[in-house]
């Protein structure tokens, strides 16, 4: 809409302010016609402010309107727009609540309204393609493209898809636009608070270049907190704004360390390779000669793959050379995670899983976010590439290599590789589709292969030639035939038998040695092989128990359901495959196979033929339902399970009967309380030894089992919002969400954080929640908490000993005291061994722009404590203090 209008009504008790001028440590708003008089407005101010009266016309129409008034002065030869007024000029947009166009000069003012009682509202909007600032006043030139804006905000994104507390904002008394994207600015400052009025801390900046996007180069330039200066400043200071990522230096934390002395730590250098790959490096130096080292790569391209390649390597010094408590250690740790979109090759995949370290780099590193992995006693790693071939029939084929590593007695397994191949089930006597009936068409057979290189070594020779002196090589092939039936309709039938063949590629021979007088064992090398067999029926059912109280009662029904099940197995002997060796000092006869220690095991000696039985239980109940509205009573599940299994050996001379072993497992109070439990209960009475004797102990005078083992699990959760009232939908009723006031409350149950989160706290933002935003604000009295219980109990019983081996209680939970205070707290008590376990309190504080975290561990082995303050952005996240203590290591 183009307005040419003059001579609208005039506005009586409203004045127009432009710029803000400051006043020693003030900031004022002189009137208008003041303001006309000053230089700063006048046309000897503009020369000097690089802003020379224009000799040309506009090359574009001017659009303007306003929403009061809209007057031209012929004599002034300008425009005033009152109220709501607006420009548009090319890609320009200015909006504020009072605009004077001059267009002799092609130049624009825009300032604020002051009402009668001095409020000034309707701050300028100016906007030139991407770039928006909201100034107290602006003056512009269309020609130029020069402004001068007094006391301007701006936001900058910091990173590509940033949150908005990623922003920075940059304010400054004056700046000069240069062109498109260069600013002057004088008296600035820059901050991520979300407070743009009153920021909590902020950077004050003398004199700076400005580039949108892309970064601030400052003079001498310190950090203010709450308005009150601070003595953190530097000469000169380089902020970048850039959107994505760059490449930059990753600044150290400073600090000291009461074994290695002051440290720089993670030092380093972040390099953007592309936009699929970034890499990073980061080390720490201390001053006794310790020092550490960091790599980290991390890659991902969309809808084929993701991952990341971690390499850490610390030199760890403690004391001096020449002291009698000095030592030298190096703990390194290898991390590889790719995953692969099933959608980039639905026919094959890849995925790695890396862990490989020193065994004690967990209980020595001098990371802190490591010390919750000093409880980690195993490393396990996978690396696998799986094929399928999905003709008929399908075939899968998987390549994989293994690592498993004991950090506590330092063996290592691997297998490099383990090859496997599968063919699905085939039914060789039914048509491949319509339904199978009776024996025939049931017989079903599958393919399995399995190739492995198994390595057995220790960390002294891991990923050396070493490792690879004791490699066992072999691989076994498997066919499984089976069918099923029925029998008197209620009765599921079925027979089955399965056929090995195992190779190998070592093989051994016992000899009596004269020099020796003993039986010694020489390693053959080439391939050989065995092959086995055995079959098996089984026949099962299951049974249903109800019982119905009554529509009328809170319980109106209990379902039992038994699965009871018989299963009979037979294999033959294979004892061709062993020999005889007679140890002539002696004239002991020992009978071996040459297939002992191989990777697959041995030849079957003896002839098996055993029974077994098991019954699974459920036990579920219908309950009236609270709500009087419910058509249909509410399905309750009481006992989840409670299993009973034993055997029959029929070839054995004696003790034909295995120990009965008992399992079960429910949940209560609305799955809040997880129950499992289990024990094994022997037929066999002992002697005086503690050995098995045929007798039964009922027949000793015992009862009719003699409990062996036992042990018990309980995990309890429990939150405040499980005390909130909910509507009738079940959801939490904003309205009351509290039922009374909720404090701390005793409870528990494992979810995770037992043993304390592995946290860096120099990552990874605070809880950015808005007190403002929380609905209830009574915060004193209604707490949010959350509290973790898990208790484990063993009993032992083996040898009529009646011992307690294990009988520990750990807890873990958190506290919002406040809307942005927070205390957590993860512990273990042991009854047997009367400690604490690894115990760490958490304090964490939301100081808005900053947060503010003090991790403690107050006794045992790790005793440590760790403070750290910092701000949150991540532009900024190098602004921090921390603080720490070490522990004592035991290597």
């Amino acid at each position: 809409m183009l307005l040419c209008l003059v001579g609208l009504r005039a506005q009586e008790d409203r004045s127009v302010v432009l710029p803000i001028m400051p006043v020693g440590d003030t900031l004022q708003a002189p009137d208008f016609t003041v303001l006309m008089q000053q230089d700063s407005i006048s046309e000897t101010a503009v020369q000097q402010d690089t802003l020379p009266p224009a000799s040309g016309a506009l090359t574009d129409q001017v659009r303007y309107k306003a929403k009061d008034s809209i007057r031209m002065s012929q004599r002034e030869q300008r425009i005033y727009l009152y109220n709501e007024a607006e420009i548009y000029y090319q890609d320009i947009e200015l909006k504020a609540g009072v605009i004077v166009l001059d267009y002799v000069k092609n130049e624009v003012y825009a300032g604020r309204l002051k009402d009668t009682l001095g409020n000034y509202s309707q701050l300028p909007f100016f906007k030139q393609g991407s770039q928006e600032v909201t100034p107290d006043s602006i003056r512009f030139n269309f020609d130029t493209e020069k402004a001068i804006i007094w006391n301007s905000r701006t936001e900058q994104q910091a990173n590509a898809g940033a949150l908005g507390s990623e922003a920075m904002k940059v304010y400054a008394e004056r700046t000069k636009k240069e062109n498109d994207s260069v600013y002057f600015m004088s008296e600035g400052k820059l901050t991520t608070s979300k407070d743009t009025i009153n920021p909590d801390y902020y950077i004050r900046i003398r004199k700076a270049k400005f580039v949108p996007g892309k970064k601030v180069i400052a003079g001498y330039s310190n950090l203010y907190i709450a308005d009150v200066p601070t003595p953190i400043a530097l000469p000169f200071a380089y902020f970048p704004l850039g959107v994505g990522r760059t490449a930059g230096v990753l600044i150290p934390t400073f600090g000291n360390d009461p074994q290695r002395g002051y440290f720089l730590q993670n030092a380093g250098y972040y390099l953007p390779i592309s936009d699929y790959v970034d890499l990073s490096f980061n080390g720490d130096i201390y001053t006794n000669g310790s020092y550490g080292f960091r790599a980290q790569s991390v890659y991902a391209k969309r809808y084929a793959f993701r991952g990341n390649v971690n390499f850490n390597f610390e030199n760890l010094i403690t004391s001096q050379k020449g002291f009698s408590d000095y030592a030298r250690n190096t703990i390194y740790r290898i991390q590889i995670s790719h995953n692969q979109d099933p959608k980039a090759s639905p026919n094959s995949r890849f995925s790695a899983s890396v862990n490989i370290a020193s065994s004690q780099f967990y209980r020595n590193s001098l990371l802190q976010q490591n010390l919750p992995n000093t409880q980690v006693n195993n490393l396990n790693s996978s690396i696998s590439y799986s094929k399928t071939f999905p003709a008929y029939p399908r075939v899968n084929v998987s390549l994989t290599a293994t690592h498993s590593q004991n950090t506590n007695t330092e063996a290592v397994n691997v297998t490099l590789p383990t090859v496997q191949g599968s063919m699905e089930r085939i039914f060789p006597f039914a048509k491949r589709e319509g339904i199978k009936k009776g024996v025939i068409q049931n017989i079903n057979l599958q393919y399995d292969f399995n190739g492995q290189n198994s390595i057995t070594t220790n960390m002294d020779d891991f990923l050396t030639g070493a490792m690879f002196d004791n490699a066992r090589l072999g691989a076994r092939h498997r066919i499984p035939i089976s069918t099923n039936f029925k029998l008197f309709k209620y009765i599921s039938a079925t027979l089955g038998g399965s056929y090995e063949d195992i190779w190998t590629w070592d093989t051994s021979q016992r000899r009596f040695d004269e020099e020796s007088q003993t039986i010694v064992r020489d390693t053959i090398d080439g391939f050989d092989r065995f092959n086995q067999y055995s079959l098996n029926a089984g026949l099962g059912t299951t049974l249903y128990g109800t019982f119905n109280f009554g529509e009328d009662k809170k319980i109106q029904a209990l379902r039992h359901t038994m699965r009871p099940s018989i299963n009979y197995g037979w294999a033959p002997s294979f004892d061709q495959f062993y020999e005889e060796v007679v140890n002539e000092a002696t004239g002991e006869e020992i009978f071996y196979t040459r297939f002992e220690n191989t990777l697959f095991g041995t030849p079957r000696q003896t002839q098996s033929s055993s029974l077994s039985f098991t019954l699974a239980n459920t036990l579920e109940a219908k309950v009236r339902d609270k709500d009087s509205t419910a058509t249909e009573p509410k399905k309750v599940m009481f006992l989840n399970s409670l299993n009973l299994s034993t055997s029959y050996n029929l070839e054995a001379d004696s003790l034909k009967l295995s120990p009965v072993n008992l399992t079960g497992g429910t949940d209560l109070f609305d799955r809040k309380l997880r129950v499992n439990f289990g024990a094994s209960l022997d037929p066999y009475a002992i002697d005086n030894n503690g050995r098995r004797i045929n007798t039964f102990n009922i027949d000793a005078g015992g009862g009719l089992f003699r409990l062996t083992s036992a042990r018990l699990n309980l995990t309890y959760s429990l939150r405040s919002s499980d005390f909130q009232n909910k509507d009738q939908d079940g959801q939490v009723d904003p309205d009351n969400p509290y039922d009374g006031d909720t404090y701390v409350a005793a409870g528990g149950g494992r979810t995770d954080g037992l043993f304390g989160s592995a946290r860096d706290l120099n990552q990874g933002a605070f809880d950015d929640r808005d007190p403002d935003d929380v609905q209830n604000p009574s915060w004193s009295s209604k707490i949010p908490w959350n509290l973790n219980l898990t208790y484990a109990l063993n009993y032992t019983n083996v040898n009529r000993e009646g011992r307690i081996s294990n009988n520990v209680l750990m807890f873990s939970g958190d506290i919002e005291l406040s809307p942005r205070w927070k205390v957590g707290i993860n512990s273990s008590y042991d009854f047997v061994l009367k400690g604490f376990g690894i115990t760490n309190l958490r304090f964490d504080r939301d100081l808005k722009s900053f947060k503010l975290n003090f991790d403690w561990s107050p006794f045992g082995r790790f005793e440590r404590w760790y403070f750290f303050i910092g701000i949150k952005a991540s532009i900024l996240k190098d602004l921090k203090w921390e603080n720490r203590s070490q522990p004592n290591n035991f290597n």
